[in-house]
């Protein structure tokens, strides 16, 4: 485990530009907090194929699951959606893995003292290591454990990968370069400032105005039957029983078990002897000669010495400190911890208020205050009981969850379900026709669960999966399956594409007419009142700008507007949901103080899009390269498979 600033070397302030930025986006797939599907576990995609390998390493069924319900999760899909982005995950973790080989290949590693720099800041560190005081390794475990179903051991892996992949990116994206021209082409292209005439014609309009008799819907049914085919969604009846390990007599355990426990793990709650300390250090440069030596252990003195007289510590350290990383903030020191002897003896040694030193070290001088000094010990049982309590209470579920569904199961195998339950007093629930992503009465929103029976066979007997809080014991007793819908099923959807199809094709049309008209005429007023729309000015404005009913003005659109001459006819161009055409009124080029002004932010957006495009080359060319070496091999029966269960998994939702 990475103990904060609790290691054999200085804090070194070596986080790269940006770094802290790129990893919470880099850890997004690996490192998103929840685990399974929203909360509800682990993968439930198993196979015994791997879908690919990557010098050797096998991306495997599970791995590209996860991956696809952390994208889910982010991007805030639905459950369903997860097999749809399964294809996807495995291309993704095929590059990730890419990446890191060629990084490791460079030497790009990342060491420990790296990793506790990115620990230490940002995000992390304010949870981590607030006010500059380390939360201790039980409060890390458990806010690893909760927020990303890891150990702290694979939290930190993880972690690692993605610093080593941000170093390989600022090896490839230092090549990107931009040049003086078209950095002065963005900011004029920025700060110019135009004022317009506009016409727009909307989207919503023209549809409100198509009324199609049924004649025509039919038609139109008819010719695009293909699309509804199996569109309405496999169906299930089902009978399951809910057993909630929590509500199970005998799950709570005695303050007998829990006595045991302590008992048989006081070394779980062993706190080690615990040193609180500030210290101040003068460095002294490897290889330094005596001179120096002894000017910064002729400092250290003084330092003591202003401390020992009754000079505030923590601003002293502020001012005096060469190691910036702790300034006037604590340390912990443990004998387990990884500190360097002499401080760690020190600190260990010292009484609590002592101000010691200076203390020599293999990077100079320490002048040591203990704040406090408490001695080994051992948790009481009282002060870990309830945390006893939980631990054992939920095993204790769990494990009477397992035994008591995997029974009922065995026994509605041999006399069916509803004589199984009525033996054991249980209560089945029975459903009309459902799809996967119904909700059921007494389990509510449960992929795995709905995802198992969908998968069972009608004619397999009861079998068991997992809910939230335990297990279901269920039996498919029909299926209904995926059905293309008649005309009247799908008529309101009919009606709306069919709707939607024509207007897109009209507005089109009137906003070409409408353009063409104003620039033979040209006059966009005439043009737009004989068409019987309205027209409006807007104010003058730059790029940046938002137009009503027109929308922002930053898509590429609209650079013909900025782009072009008073009196010029721009469009049709697409706002929104409108079509929307424009006159230019009036130009004001940017000035030259506003073309400085503006060069370095456009140097920036211009480089940022350059090193994306060297990125995304490089990546596609180790790929390619790899792929032709034979280091990445795809399973492609496999990854076809995937891909066929999304076109299964799309037929499911309502």
């Amino acid at each position: 485990m990475i103990r904060f600033l609790q290691t054999p070397s200085k804090t070194k302030k070596i986080v790269l530009g940006g770094l802290l930025t790129v990893i919470c986006v880099m850890m997004v797939v690996t490192l998103i907090p929840g685990g399974g599907i929203f909360g509800f576990g682990d993968t439930t995609v198993t196979g015994d194929s791997d879908l690919a390998k990557v010098d050797g390493e096998a991306i495997t069924a599970a791995d590209a699951s996860k991956a696809a319900q952390n994208m889910a999760q982010q991007q805030r899909y639905p459950a369903q959606f997860v097999p749809f982005l399964m294809p996807q995950a495995v291309e993704m973790l095929i590059k990730q893995k890419a990446v890191l080989d060629e990084a490791h290949r460079m030497g790009l590693n990342v060491s420990d003292e790296e990793l506790r720099a990115v620990l230490h800041k940002g995000q992390f560190g304010e949870i981590l290591f607030p006010k500059g005081n380390y939360v201790g390794d039980d409060a890390y475990q458990n806010f690893v454990q909760s927020q990303f179903s890891m150990t702290v051991p694979q939290f930190e892996l993880e972690l690692k990968k993605s610093i080593e992949i941000q170093k390989l990116r600022g090896v490839v994206e230092a090549s990107a370069t931009v040049a003086d021209a078209d950095i002065d082409n963005l900011v004029r292209q920025q700060q110019t400032k135009v004022k317009f005439d506009y016409a727009s014609l909307s989207l919503a309009d023209i549809e409100k105005g198509i009324n199609p008799s049924d004649a025509e819907m039919k038609a139109w049914y008819e010719a695009h039957k293909d699309q509804f085919k199996d569109s309405l969604p496999e169906k299930r009846k089902i009978k399951y029983v809910s057993v909630i390990g929590s509500k199970l007599p005998g799950v709570q355990p005695s303050d007998a078990d829990i006595q045991k426990y302590y008992n048989d793990h006081k070394t779980e709650f062993t706190i080690p002897q615990t040193a609180t300390v500030q210290h101040i250090l003068v460095m002294v440069p490897q290889g330094a000669d005596a001179k120096t030596d002894a000017a910064a252990k002729a400092k250290a003195e003084d330092y003591l010495k202003q401390a020992r007289g009754g000079a505030n510590f923590g601003e002293l350290a502020k001012k005096y400190s060469d190691d910036k990383g702790t300034g006037d903030s604590t340390l912990e020191v443990t004998p387990q911890g990884n500190l360097v002897k002499e401080f760690k003896d020190a600190s260990l040694a010292g009484k609590t208020g002592d101000i010691l030193g200076p203390v020599k070290t293999q990077f100079g001088y320490h002048i040591i205050k203990i704040q406090k000094n408490e001695p080994a010990g051992a948790r009481s049982l009282d002060e870990v009981k309830s945390q006893i309590a939980i631990v054992m209470g939920g095993q204790k579920a769990a494990d009477a969850a397992q035994k008591a569904a995997d029974n009922l199961r065995n026994s509605a195998r041999v006399q069916g379900l509803d004589k199984a339950a009525a033996a054991a007093g249980d209560t089945v629930e029975t459903t009309d026709f459902v799809t996967q992503s119904s909700l059921l009465p007494g389990i509510g929103q449960a992929p795995q669960f709905m995802n198992a029976v969908f998968k069972a066979n009608a004619k397999s007997g009861a079998d068991v999966a997992p809910i939230t809080g335990g297990y279901a014991v269920y039996e498919v007793t029909d299926v209904q399956p995926p059905a293309t819908p008649t005309f009247e099923q799908a008529k309101a959807q009919v009606e709306q594409q069919f709707k939607a199809g024509k207007a897109q094709t009209l507005i089109v049309q009137k906003a070409q007419e409408l353009a063409d008209r104003a620039r033979t005429e040209h006059d966009l007023k005439k043009a737009a009142k004989e068409a019987g729309v309205t027209v409006k000015t807007s104010e003058m404005v730059t790029q940046s700008s938002q137009v009503p009913d027109v929308g922002s003005l930053s898509g590429p659109s609209f650079t013909a507007v900025f782009a072009g001459k008073t009196g010029d006819i721009i469009g049709p161009v697409q706002g929104g949901r409108n079509a929307i055409v424009i006159a230019v009124v009036e130009k004001q080029e940017p000035t030259a103080d506003e073309m400085t002004k503006g060069k370095e932010e456009a140097r920036q957006q211009l480089l940022a899009k350059k090193k994306d495009e060297v990125l995304e080359i490089y990546v596609s060319n180790l790929i390619a390269s790899m792929e032709k070496s034979g280091k990445i091999k795809r399973n492609k029966k496999a990854i076809e498979r995937l891909s066929q269960g999304a076109g299964l998994g799309s037929s499911q939702g309502e």
